[in-house]
């Protein structure tokens, strides 16, 4: 192998070195010291290594706290190869829910600081609840859905995106900072977020996290409808069905992840369930 070759491969590894090292580090970003223990490499290498990093978007560095973090473009690029599998995965449990309670079920993961729309169901109710398309993005918080992505994350981390997306929640007056965190600690409170009218006041959604063994957010699963459709025992049926369709997604997540033959690895289980609508 040419000796540019050699070097450029070099290159490559120590870079994956240090976005190892980001992701491993804390919620809140890692300062170069950090990094350079972490990684064993001088500072003057991981600081040419971050420099060449952010200039691609895969790091972001604060400026304020001198920390840096995985950036946004690295998000999006695992978020678009986690998409398709997470939506092949997720449609029929997505068909399951919209069968069986008539209403619009959606699909989100997270894509940075922001919860993006990958999949949608609707049910045979009559009013549809089409607030979201396929493609469509919030910031993280604004809807059921984009609420669970967030309220399930660590303190500093909610506390870091409450305190970076301020201004892409200006158009959310129901979702300013005091309101966003009393929202997040009913959720987890409850173990499900609830949009009560906030974005269109006739319509509600509530949703779930979808979460896997080590406590990660991996997607979150919602149902939207009129307000009505959520009174009393009802809305205790459809959070029991979405938590079900969550673990079994989650599960689902982690089969795919070990491959078929791997130990434990077994065929989801298809159920027949009540109709809630």
């Amino acid at each position: 192998m040419a000796e540019a070759q050699v070097s450029s491969v070099k290159t490559i590894g120590r870079a994956a070195l240090v976005l190892r090292a980001l992701a491993a580090g804390r919620a809140d970003g890692s300062r170069l010291t950090d990094i350079a223990a972490a990684t064993g490499l001088g500072k003057a290498t991981v600081h040419r290594l971050l420099g060449a990093l952010a200039d691609v978007g895969f790091v972001s560095f604060d400026d304020q706290d001198k920390r840096y973090r995985l950036g946004y473009a690295l998000f999006a690029l695992g978020a678009s190869a986690r998409a398709f599998h997470v939506v092949d995965l997720a449609r029929p449990g997505l068909m399951r829910l919209a069968a069986g309670t008539g209403d619009t079920v959606y699909l989100s993961v997270r894509d940075g600081d922001e919860a993006i729309c990958v999949d949608r169901c609707t049910g045979s109710f009559p009013i549809r609840t089409l607030t979201l398309d396929v493609g469509d993005r919030r910031p993280l918080g604004i809807g059921a859905g984009a609420l669970a992505l967030l309220a399930f994350e660590s303190e500093a981390e909610i506390a870091r995106v409450i305190r970076t997306n301020a201004d892409a929640r200006r158009d959310y007056a129901a979702f300013d900072d005091s309101r966003l965190h009393t929202l997040i600690t009913q959720a987890r409170t409850q173990g499900y977020a609830f949009n009560d009218g906030n974005i269109v006041s006739a319509m509600s959604a509530i949703g779930v996290p979808v979460i896997d063994e080590a406590g990660r957010v991996l997607a979150a699963l919602s149902i939207a409808a009129i307000r009505e459709r959520f009174a009393d025992r009802r809305l205790t049926e459809l959070v029991a069905l979405l938590q079900e369709e969550a673990r079994e997604l989650a599960t689902a997540l982690a089969h795919a992840a070990l491959g078929p033959d791997e130990p434990g690895a077994r065929t989801r289980r298809t159920r027949i369930r009540e109709d809630v609508a």
